[in-house]
């Protein structure tokens, strides 16, 4: 399967970050449903305050992925940090924030349903805004 940036559905647009994501991409074992995700952020910004109420504060689904430009700056719940820069994979299990170091595209697989509930309360923290 493979779908172009284009059409992968918008799940929201916001002056600074855009995420796409298109459900049903895959399966994982144990997992279920994947979804395939584009993500458009640009430098500063900060998803970490979106994700608050969320347990711990922080993202709780698991990700695979792949950084096609720019730099981030991922945040685990024990406090410990590291950057993925272009061109590298990643695996962030669950408990994380990322903040965007200088505008960045990326490609996330993540478990559609455990995402899709952090999607969806990010949604509602951008309407409260």
């Amino acid at each position: 399967m493979r779908i172009a940036k284009k059409d992968i559905p918008v799940k929201f647009d916001v002056p600074g970050a855009t995420a796409r994501q298109v459900k049903d991409f895959g399966d994982a074992e144990g997992y279920g449903k994947i979804g395939g995700e584009y993500f458009s952020l640009a430098s500063g910004t900060d998803l970490a305050p979106l994700l608050k109420g969320l347990e711990n504060d922080l993202c709780q689904s698991p990700h695979w992925g792949y950084v096609i430009e720019g730099k981030l700056m991922v945040e685990y719940t024990d406090g410990h940090r590291e950057t993925a820069s272009e061109s590298d994979l990643f695996y962030w299990p669950p408990g994380h924030a990322i903040k965007a170091e200088s505008d960045t595209e990326l490609i996330l697989f993540s478990p559609q349903h455990e995402h899709g509930e952090v999607m969806d309360h990010v949604i509602d923290q951008l309407k409260a805004l």
